[in-house]
């Protein structure tokens, strides 16, 4: 196996499993940036292991729809053509996206029921039904020749799930108890907590409550769109309280409509209002469902926040419900948004005040559970930031699964499954990837230029030459951002100035005409000065004009 991402972060989550020479990719997610990446869109494994290795590639097997497991698939697409395969809903999900960047070319889409086991290369691959927080979720059995490798995917033992679909246990132990699981893979996001994760429907009760205490006065209920239990869980609140509802968002929209399609989400005979007509319905009878539960900055949420967005304007007298916790790094985001909504008059529900969101990943019991049940003779720890996969680790060992056959990998290892066990087998490219707009992938050098544009800022200095009398044909223009204001260090740029002229003079006399060598003097003396007289080192960008 190669771990391409989801190993010491939450997001990118990418695995590659090779048997007999041909590989099958298992997830292919996007992590979204932190607040040290500027104006990056988003990141990506990367994908070099895969490019040199397109011609071996047999297929692309999904756990579930979310973003950080599917999102990469329109750009790995670029670089290979595979089969995807997934539940109906996941490879609902994966298609719009693969869609949208015109690849369907690239891929076929097949659907898989619960239990389904389809040959893969020269692997059987079994999809076994997992509770999580978006439906339709599935651990992965791959059938190698060296025995069963089971992927929990991201899960969770919920008992009372909204659509009765349970985390297929049985299976997972009829498998240990005739083949065999010779390697577990499994989810470490809440190995930190101990106890057992809420139930789903546990967040429907709550709504409830919520709906029902706010007559009169119009609800918008911000998750995830992918989150069709919560969405579901919304509608009947809505409805049961004589509500009608209304989407926000373009996924929304889409997810909404994709599930009312698979079955997924039922939605009451003209209960749905177009947003366009959202006044028109009596406050205390709407219910707005929308996107932005992150802060996002042109989420319908923080637009709505801000007073920019088209079809709501929120005040006083309205309720806004925030259905899902921060990820991490998204914490002050989504502060400014419910500060902002504040200001604007309106009532903020979040999970800190009410519980109206609980995990879709399993926790200790949960975890020493499956393992229990699963009883690998091998166990990595995946999905999940570092201190996630020590805790699962510790609980591996714990629970009795030998010190030499536990492992405790990143992104970018490579592990072999013998006959002997488990053992490591090298490293792969396996950096990040940033993504930013249409500009497309670019490099670490870009980045660290943002970063010390955004911490030092940037002193630019224009130097005119002339070329036939070998001087300067006026005093270099010295300008600034995020440096000092020009306004109120006029002596400091002027003295900057100076020092920037004598060096180009000198180097003049010295007999350069080179206009790299001169913008290196420049560069070096303004370098300096700055340096010297602010203890700053903001970016210097030097400009030679020979005329």
């Amino acid at each position: 196996m190669v771990f391409l991402g989801g190993l010491g972060e939450i997001g990118r989550n990418c695995a590659c499993i090779e048997v007999e020479g041909r590989i099958i990719v298992l997830d292919c997610g996007i992590m979204f940036p932190d607040p040290d990446m500027p104006g990056i869109d988003l990141v990506l494994p990367e994908f070099t292991y895969l490019r040199e290795r397109a011609d071996k590639v047999d297929g692309i097997v999904l756990t579930h729809g979310h973003e950080d497991h599917t999102g990469g698939l329109a750009y790995l697409l670029r670089d290979l053509q595979a089969p995807i395969y997934g539940s109906e809903l996941t490879v609902g999900l994966a298609r719009h996206r693969v869609e949208e960047a015109g690849l369907s070319d690239k891929t076929t889409f097949t659907a898989v029921k619960d239990g389904d086991r389809v040959r893969v290369g020269p692997c059987d691959v079994e999809f076994i039904p997992v509770t999580h927080s978006v439906p339709d979720a599935m651990a992965i059995a791959f059938h190698t020749p060296q025995g069963v490798i089971l992927h929990s995917g991201d899960f969770k033992l919920d008992l009372q799930p909204v659509d009765g679909r349970r985390t297929d246990l049985a299976r997972m132990g009829e498998l240990a108890r005739t083949d065999g699981i010779r390697l577990l893979l499994s989810d470490s996001t809440n190995a930190e907590e101990p106890g057992f994760t809420a139930s789903e429907s546990s967040v429907g009760h709550t709504l409830q409550r919520v709906f029902a205490s706010k007559p009169g006065k119009r609800i918008v209920v911000a998750c995830f769109a992918s989150h069709m239990h919560r969405v579901q869980q919304i509608i009947d609140a809505a409805t049961a309280n004589g509500r009608r509802v209304a989407t926000l968002g373009r996924s929304m929209g889409k997810n909404v409509e994709l599930g009312v399609r698979l079955g997924i989400i039922t939605l009451p005979k003209d209960a749905l209002v177009p947003i366009e007509d959202v006044d028109t319905v009596p406050p205390g009878e709407m219910c707005v469902i929308s996107t932005g539960s992150q802060g996002e900055p042109m989420s319908a949420l923080s637009l709505m926040a801000t007073g920019d967005n088209k079809w709501l304007r929120i005040g006083p007298g309205d309720v806004v419900v925030i259905s899902a916790h921060p990820i991490p790094g998204n914490e002050w985001s989504v502060g400014r948004v419910i500060d902002d909504l504040h200001r604007r008059g309106a009532e903020v529900v979040h999970s800190g005040a009410e519980a109206v969101h609980v995990s879709g990943h399993a926790r200790q019991g949960e975890l020493q559970t499956l393992m229990a049940v699963t009883r690998p003779e091998c166990f990595v720890p995946v999905h999940g930031e570092y201190r996630h996969l020590v805790h699962h680790a510790r609980i591996g060992l714990a629970m009795g699964i030998a010190p030499s056959k536990v492992l405790l990998c990143e992104d970018g290892d490579a592990v072999q499954l013998g006959a002997k066990g488990i053992s490591r087998d090298g490293k792969v490219p396996a950096g990040y990837v940033y993504v930013d707009g249409t500009v497309g992938d670019i490099g670490h050098g870009v980045l660290r230029d943002r970063q010390k544009l955004a911490e030092e800022g940037v002193v630019m200095v224009v130097v005119t030459v002339d070329n036939h009398q070998g001087s300067l044909s006026g005093a270099p223009v010295i300008e600034t951002r995020g440096w000092v204001h020009a306004t109120e260090a006029e002596a400091l740029l002027d003295e900057a100035s100076d020092v920037v002229g004598a060096a180009v003079t000198q180097a003049l006399r010295d007999g350069a005409r080179d206009i790299e060598v001169l913008s290196r003097h420049a560069r070096k003396a303004l370098g300096k000065f700055v340096g010297d007289r602010t203890r700053r080192r903001p970016m210097i960008v030097p400009v030679v004009l020979l005329v």
